[in-house]
């Protein structure tokens, strides 16, 4: 298994809850949030006792392939993949898919497919995780995910059902995925004990996922064929446009796991958060004073639960202020309250259409 096993690393999300500071050209996987160097740097480093650099795939948009391979400059050029247009996650498992089918000329090669944006502190117990779900994703037919145990009712994410245990192993079978629950399911799952967070983490068999495709998503399936068919050959860009041009806009949740019949979830042993706003600074930064936290020049008086982030030599000062949310980058400040960060995406959408602020985007 340890020849045949790569990594997936989905890098093409703009990551807009951190706006100001993502920008179009500048995602969320691609700051430094936390620590010196940029969430995607974490990501790959957190794998590179398990695999070397060229069995890490990183599948982004095309916009980013050159920043990546700058940040990123010990992984192989060819390993960094451009998409020409955003097709959600299931075009991009199939990309991946058949460019490793073509790199191993195996389908019994075993894929981890991971986020780039996460925070995970606990490496030794996440490549535990990691080498228990490729081991089982060698299973012919077995599509392996990692959960999350929830420790809130979290309306926010996605949530995996268990259902009986398998073999006396850490594995359950996936009795179904939910779809993001309101607030009085989201108690009730974290009630009844039974109940993951969707971290979409994932590991499979490259003959599993074409056969669940073929079964499930023939166009997608036809794309893995056709990528594998002509990786390496000179007018490999030209088929990759014509098949997203054609490509479905899907996540792999729907066209697949939600249909597949041998699904498998691990809970973690490991720490994570997925950094999903400004808020989640909160888990990982040492609160100053009233539970503020400062990131940059600030100077708060009367201040308490304020999330305070500023670039450069620019002074944020604020009086009295309660659970706010204050960015300040080299072109524009955002404001808003802790609880209103979800509707960031909103804000960027509005200014999108009104085209007045288009190069704050």
């Amino acid at each position: 298994m340890e020849q045949t096993l790569f990594a997936v690393i989905m890098a093409g999300g703009k990551g807009e809850r951190f706006w100001p500071l993502s920008r179009e050209q500048r995602p969320k996987q691609m700051l430094n949030l936390f620590g010196e160097v940029s969430l995607i740097e974490q990501t790959v480093m957190r794998l590179r006792s398990l695999l070397p650099p060229e069995r890490i795939l990183i599948v982004t948009n095309g916009r980013y392939t050159e920043r990546i391979q700058t940040i990123l400059p010990y992984l192989p050029k060819e390993n960094i993949i451009g998409e020409p247009v955003g097709r959600d996650t299931a075009p991009c498992v199939a990309l991946a898919a058949g460019i490793i089918k073509a790199k191993t000329g195996d389908e019994n090669a075993v894929m981890l497919l991971l986020p780039s944006d996460h925070c995970i502190t606990n490496v030794t117990a996440l490549i535990h995780d990691l080498e228990t779900a490729a081991v089982l994703a060698e299973t012919p037919g077995a599509i392996v995910t990692i959960g999350i145990k929830p420790d809130f009712p979290s309306p926010d994410y996605g949530y995996i059902e268990c259902g009986d245990g398998v073999g006396g192993g850490p594995a359950f079978r996936v009795r179904r995925f939910r779809e993001k629950p309101d607030r009085k399911t989201a108690k009730e799952f974290l009630q009844s004990g039974n109940f993951l967070w969707n971290s979409g983490m994932f590991a499979w068999s490259v003959s599993t996922i074409l056969s669940e495709m073929k079964n499930r998503a023939p166009e997608l399936a036809h794309l893995l064929e056709h990528i594998a068919s002509a990786w390496g050959q000179p007018g490999f860009s030209d088929v990759l446009c014509r098949e997203y041009d054609n490509a479905p806009k899907i996540s792999i949740d729907y066209a697949v796991m939600e249909k597949a019949a041998e699904i498998f979830v691990i809970p973690a042993s490991f720490d994570w958060d997925d950094i999903g706003n400004w808020t989640a600074l909160r888990n990982h930064i040492e609160p100053r004073g009233e539970n503020n936290i400062i990131q940059g020049n600030a100077e708060l008086l009367g201040c308490r639960d304020c999330i305070v982030h500023t670039e450069g030599e620019h002074l944020i000062s604020g009086i009295d202020l309660e659970h706010l949310v204050i960015i300040q980058t080299g072109d524009a400040t955002l404001i808003c309250k802790d609880t209103s960060t979800p509707k960031i995406k909103d804000l960027l959408k509005k200014i999108s259409l009104e085209k007045k602020f288009l190069k704050h985007l």
